[in-house]
């Protein structure tokens, strides 16, 4: 076998009132290199990744394990070294790049010849939800939709023209906690109403009507009103970004993290101000990654070490 590097981008999802359906891949990336090797190893590169653990505890061996296991495969052993720079539990999708890494793994290495279509249902099975593996696995802003738990719709979209500003905290919030915030059920009049201000949004995303879409996103039902008390400078970082110019600025995924959407060429001014605003934070300027997973091949084994 040959060695090769397999590169999975980060991930916004939710995106205001687009709850577990809309997601966007950001140029961060998850990077393995694969070499072959006697057995297991993990190696890890990165300031936002612990120290590797064994192969049997590690998150993206026991994906790619399941995935190899359900078409009866075996994993060969291999050296890979785990580079990041999406960091964990801030709402950038960092588990949804390890789970389609994990899936991608497993095809190569056993030859599963998996299509988009098969990549995808996997990963939102393994995943709980589509929205985040989605925009890791196909790039751009990725629309989806559960109509039968045996297919997965989407539309994905590459043209969207805007500066993305990234506000990263340091302290990480458990997609688990802020599920627990949020109520079990919704009246009939509120769903129909969150529903009508997510496609209003989507409409705006993809018809280049960005402030319709800004206005849309800040005006979510779903999730946003009942985690806004989870995240320190919420309220401060929308209302600063939008005298700006951002057109909206939302939770990222379950954040902490918070993302804005603003006009080109207004992101740079955006970073500037807010981090001198918030000197605890990382304040990012990021571009839609278009791409999405990629696999590159290497003849020479020291090309991935």
């Amino acid at each position: 076998m040959n060695c090769l590097t397999i590169t999975v981008p980060a991930s916004s999802a939710n995106i205001g009132p687009g709850f577990d359906s809309a997601g966007m891949a950001l140029n961060r990336y998850l990077t393995l290199h694969v070499t072959p090797n006697e057995e297991w190893l993990f190696e890890h590169r990165s300031v936002h990744l612990p120290q590797a653990p064994s192969a049997e505890d590690h998150f993206i061996f026991n994906i790619a394990g399941k995935l190899a296991g359900e078409y009866r495969a075996l994993l060969p052993p291999c050296k890979i070294m785990v580079e990041s720079d999406i960091p964990l539990a801030r709402g950038m999708g960092s588990s949804a790049s390890a789970v389609v890494a994990g899936i991608e793994l497993a095809n190569q290495l056993c030859k599963l010849d998996l299509n988009e279509q098969e990549k995808l249902q996997w990963a939102a099975k393994l995943e709980g939800h589509p929205d985040n593996v989605a925009a890791a696995l196909l790039g751009g802003l990725v629309i989806t939709a559960t109509p039968s738990d045996e297919h997965i719709e989407y539309f994905q979209a590459a043209n969207i023209d805007l500066d993305l500003v990234l506000y990263i905290p340091g302290f990480e919030l458990k997609t688990e906690a802020a599920r627990k915030v949020l109520p079990e059920q919704f009246s009939r009049s509120c769903a129909a109403s969150a529903s009508s201000i997510g496609n209003m949004m989507v409409a705006g995303l993809l018809s280049g009507d960005y402030e319709l879409a800004g206005r849309m996103m800040e005006a979510d039902l779903f999730h946003e009103p009942y985690r806004a008390s989870l995240i320190p400078n919420y309220a401060e970082i929308r209302r600063e970004a939008k005298q700006l110019g951002a057109y909206g600025t939302v939770i990222s995924g379950a954040g902490p993290t918070m993302i804005s959407f603003a006009p080109k060429g207004v992101g740079q001014t955006i970073v500037n101000h807010l981090q001198t605003m918030l000197p605890d934070y990382s304040v990012q300027l990021v571009k839609l990654d278009v791409q999405g997973l990629r696999v590159n091949y290497h003849v020479e084994n020291s090309v991935c070490n």
